[in-house]
């Protein structure tokens, strides 16, 4: 880490929103640029820049910048250039100078401790002097805020976020309470306003830390491990590593939060479940509601029916397994109905029966937890279907969707395809806006991992007995000689894969070494699968990009998604003077990556061409994958295409939740499905090397899966059926609800 003292010569570019800025400043006799998350700087202002120095291709050598320490200027040519800069409202350059004029080396310091004084200068009136006071203080303000914040290490990017927060107030407020950062600033968690709140001298028992580290905990396991609610010992026991105080003074301040209701304790005596506020709510509308739509429509078949299928069978040359059959007559004659099995066993072939048959009744709604998702969903059916968030029509701040209870949707039955990855707060969010009457119909694959957010949705439901179900066992495309869907089923019954059979499309490589693994999957997907593909050669990368998946196991390791990512890059979208790229922490972004948003991001705004012109939208979210089409180094911005037709531009700040997506965690991968998947299977931590991890991966394939590695990681893989239990209440409150309705 390099330190450079340097005087500021002007702004070349700033970004307000997140405050990168591209600055030429002077050290010494020479003249440099410095780059980086900064406060608004003037001409003539001094400061210690902290930062790497790093060669651009078109612009040359630059100082990175990740902290600088302002100090004021002390000469009266540099305090006139700052004041005259046009960062203070009412100050020009002939009235910075008649002020330093006036007041010479003290002027600075008459600002801040005496501004009325700027009454003494000649043709400065009242109005003019306080506008320029309070210009000066707001200014002030901010800088101090950032300095006071990267000097307890927080990075430039959150410290703007945190000052733009809180402004001026900002040092005042989180030296009253700086645990106050976890609940009001999206991104910040307890680790960080812990270690302000030590630097600050927060004794370790006091009731704001203890409070603040019981939400994170139940907010953290909600969101890495999906629980809704921790059991009561548990929470303590967590809450007591963190902390590192006493279980009584956090059993105390539990029973207070409790009694407040922050937190909401359900449960026998010796077995409390402890709630975040939300989660429960979520969990007890999502049980009445379904229960409501349960009862709503009176157990009737349609008249002919029967018939009706035997039409079906006829026109699409095919024939109904009577487990089959049945799913579609409950569709006919249920409220609710789930539908489950997993890949072959004709899933999408009863979606369109239904859809014939329900659409003579009124208009059927489809719909999709991603973007991926829906549009497979389109391609199968073909009638549109949208995502969850574009149905209930998404309007701009978290959780406001304009189809609600005073809106619902406007359908007669609402089929949702991939229902295992849809959490428990989607979940209300989307029976909201379906009224009592509408049929509803979940489809789903219950041996797929569960969704990336809290509660078991689908696995509660089906658990609970209290909803219809058709469980879909027989597969039906098997005797297209697809080992995919073969394999897949042997995975889920515990049975070793077939590999290696010649003239399928399922094949194992072995290989014993991590990077033995990693350099031959970039060579498969490089230059032997698109050979065996028979790719055009000049199309290879393009083709490899797009039709190739790389899948793994685990993000970290030298077969991670990390490093995966890196190499894949390297190999198909090298570095070229015709790629302009830009880096954000340790990933270089390129014209022509391929990405993946990681986190919701309700506010980002996108553009897409439809017929009737352009339309804008907001919102892209966790698990969408784009392709860069552009690269603004002065902006400091690129542009993601998603589903080949949404354009978003990201800024400095919103690159923190974009990664690169040659390479994907088998997580990020659920509802996709790819042409081609390639994944390592050379070992990683036990708990992710797991039976039902390794059936979402091969069944994210269409045509052909390659495995990389070795076959006693393929067999513990299969023989590990340890699932993470998640801690969810669902299926109980629908036994519970759906007991009281009548019979």
């Amino acid at each position: 880490m390099e330190q450079v003292e340097a005087s500021v010569l002007g702004t070349i570019y700033r970004n307000e929103e997140n405050g990168y800025s591209v600055l030429t400043a002077r050290e010494g006799r020479r003249e440099i640029t410095i780059v980086g998350t900064l406060p608004e700087l003037s001409p003539g202002e001094q400061a210690v820049f902290s930062g790497e120095w790093t060669e651009h291709p078109q612009y040359g050598r630059q100082l990175r910048c990740t902290g600088c320490v302002l100090q004021k200027p002390t000469t009266l040519l540099g305090i006139e250039r700052y004041l005259g800069s046009g960062l203070i409202h009412g100050v020009g350059p002939s009235t910075a100078k008649m002020i330093v004029a006036h007041f010479g080396e003290e002027t600075l310091t008459i600002l801040s401790e005496h501004p009325e004084r700027l009454q003494e200068v000649p043709k400065m009136g009242r109005k003019r002097w306080k506008q320029i006071a309070e210009s000066y203080r707001e200014q002030q303000g901010a800088r101090e805020a950032m300095v006071f914040l990267q000097s307890y290490g927080i990075p430039a990017t959150m410290a703007v976020k945190i000052s733009k927060l809180y402004g001026e107030r900002t040092p005042a407020v989180i030296r009253e309470n700086p645990y106050r950062l976890c609940e009001e600033l999206e991104g910040v968690g307890f680790l960080t306003a812990d270690r302000i709140g030590t630097a600050l001298g927060v004794p370790p028992d006091s009731e704001g830390r203890i409070v603040s580290a019981l939400k994170y905990v139940l907010k953290e396991t909600a969101a890495s491990q999906g629980h809704v609610y921790l059991p009561r010992q548990e929470l303590v026991s967590r809450a007591s590593q963190l902390l590192r105080v006493e279980g009584d003074l956090i059993e105390h301040q539990l029973i207070r939060m409790c009694l407040l209701r922050e937190l909401v304790q359900a449960g026998d005596e010796g077995a409390e479940r402890i709630y975040l506020p939300q989660f429960d709510s979520a969990e007890r509308e999502v049980a009445t509601r379904l229960c409501e739509l349960m009862a709503a429509l009176a157990p009737c078949r349609s008249a002919g029916a029967d018939e009706d299928i035997d039409c079906f069978e006829r026109t699409r040359g095919i024939r109904f397994s009577q487990r089959q059959r049945e799913a579609i007559l409950a569709a006919l004659e249920q409220g609710v109905l789930v539908i489950t099995g997993g890949p072959g066993t004709g899933k999408t072939t009863i979606i369109n029966c239904i859809i014939s048959l329900l659409a003579r009744e009124g208009e059927v709604v489809l719909c999709a937890p991603t973007g991926r998702a829906a549009k497979r969903m389109t391609e199968a059916t073909g009638v549109e279907a949208k995502t969850i968030h574009r149905l209930l029509e998404y309007g701009g701040d978290e959780g406001q969707f304009a189809r609600n209870q005073e809106n619902p949707i406007e359908g007669d039955c609402v089929i949702v395809d991939e229902v295992s990855m849809v959490d428990m707060l989607l979940m209300r969010s989307l029976l909201r806006a379906i009224e009592p009457g509408t049929r509803l119909i979940l489809v789903g694959d219950a041996d797929q991992l569960p969704s990336v957010g809290a509660g078991n949705v689908l696995g509660d439901i089906l658990q609970s007995g209290a909803v219809p179900a058709c469980m879909l066992t027989d597969i039906f495309r098997q005797g297209e000689t697809s080992r995919i869907v073969v394999n897949a089923h042997r995975i889920n019954h515990g049975e070793m894969p077939l590999l290696n059979e010649k003239g399928t499309d399922f094949f194992f490589e072995r290989k014993y070494q991590f990077n033995e693994a990693a350099s031959t999957i970039v060579s498969l997907v490089t230059q032997r699968l698109p050979k065996f593909l028979k790719y055009a050669p000049d199309e290879t990368a393009a083709m490899a990009i797009r039709s190739i998946q790389v899948l793994a196991p685990a993000k970290k390791g030298e077969c991670g998604v990390i490093i995966l990512n890196q190499m894949l890059q390297q190999a198909l979208n090298p570095p070229g003077r015709d790629k302009p790229s830009l880096q954000y922490g340790e990933t270089i972004f390129r014209l022509g990556d391929k990405v993946m948003q990681t986190k919701n991001d309700y506010q980002l705004e996108w553009r897409r061409e439809t017929a009737a012109g352009w339309e804008d939208g907001t919102g892209v979210f966790n698990g969408d994958v784009g392709f860069i089409t552009d690269v603004d180094i002065e902006e400091h911005a690129l542009t993601v295409r998603f589903d080949e037709e949404k354009d978003a531009v990201y800024t400095a700040q919103q690159l923190e939740n974009l990664d690169l997506a040659y390479c994907l965690s088998v997580h990020k991968s659920q509802g996709s499905e790819f042409p081609v998947v390639v994944m390592p299977v050379v070992g990683g931590p036990p708990m992710l090397l797991t039976r039902n991890l390794f059936y979402t991966a091969l069944t994210r394939a269409r045509s052909l899966v390659v495995l990389v590695g070795r076959e006693d990681v393929v067999r513990l893989m299969v023989e590990n059926d340890h699932i993470l239990k998640r801690y969810t209440t669902l299926s109980q409150r629908l036994q519970q609800v759906a007991a009281l309705l009548p019979r």
